[in-house]
């Protein structure tokens, strides 16, 4: 732990703008209208603030080169596979198109553990997006950083049989993730980490059977559903954890339903293993 404690409570602040051309085309890339009261639909804050690495900063898989000379304020971790583990989402106050916004991002903690592929670094940082002088969106991002897949690891295998059903849900859908999905993403929140889109990169060097869907993408998805369900700005929080890769191309079922404590969202793989599970609570 010593070796980072001079990271913990670093700080970064961005500004950013939310453009009417930039929220058609997240409303388009999930195929949605945009709202007409010029509201953001919720997890667009996915897109405010992004770290903007040139392109000659970044690492064998894509994303911003992590070294003591890098200028991004997160530690330079070693371990050379990084994943979006967690987060756990306050929706304070609607952000609108127009508004100048601010993200303020802070180092929260970082914690060596040895799990059983080998060591691992989970780091957490805070983030807060203001617009007119007030939070808007508060975050905790839990992001785990792992060793290099063995050399000559076999790719994944092949799913199982196909989900049958949800019963109990009250709330489903599902669809298929498609390379032109992933793209549109990545685009959008500038994210060029290789898996999403390499697929030599993405079966060779990690091991994965084929493209991987972004978790910030099925936890877009899985708010879109909530959206679908009860209409625009549903939520007041939302926390979702990644369970195990969703691949592009294999059909992915969202469920929401209420629970004793508030909603609970699963995303489910086609054959039935869970992807990412979530809880919620409805806004009053």
């Amino acid at each position: 732990m010593s070796e980072w404690a001079a990271w913990l409570g670093r700080e970064e602040v961005r500004e950013d703008r939310i453009g009417t051309a930039a929220v058609t085309r997240w409303c388009a890339t999930l195929d949605r209208p945009t709202a007409a009261d010029g509201t953001v639909p919720q997890g667009y804050h996915w897109c405010l603030g992004l770290p903007d690495a040139a392109t000659a900063d970044l690492g064998e898989d894509g994303h911003p080169r992590r070294d003591p000379t890098s200028s991004s304020f997160l530690p330079p971790v070693p371990l050379p596979r990084r994943m979006w583990a967690s987060s756990k989402v306050e929706f304070l106050h609607p952000l609108r198109i127009g508004e100048t916004v601010k993200r303020r991002s802070r180092v929260k903690a970082i914690t060596p553990k040895q799990g059983g592929s080998g060591p691992l670094v989970f780091l957490e940082v805070e983030h807060e997006t203001t617009s007119e002088d007030r939070v808007a969106v508060r975050e905790v991002q839990s992001i785990v950083y792992r060793a290099a897949a063995p050399e000559g690891a076999p790719a994944a295998p092949p799913p199982g049989p196909e989900l049958k059903g949800l019963d109990g849900w009250s709330a489903t859908r599902t669809l298929t993730p498609s390379e032109p999905l992933l793209f549109r993403f990545s685009a959008l929140t500038f994210n060029s980490h290789r898996i999403h889109y390499d697929l030599p990169y993405a079966t060779a060097e990690e091991g994965y059977r084929g493209l991987v869907v972004h978790g910030p993408l099925i936890a877009t998805l899985l708010l879109d559903l909530a959206q679908r369900a009860f209409g625009e700005q549903p939520l007041s929080r939302f926390s979702f954890r990644a369970m195990s890769p969703a691949i592009c191309g294999d059909a992915l079922h969202l469920a929401l339903r209420e629970g004793e404590a508030g909603l609970e969202l699963m995303a489910l793989a086609s054959d039935g293993r869970q992807v990412m599970a979530a809880t919620a609570t409805r806004r009053s």
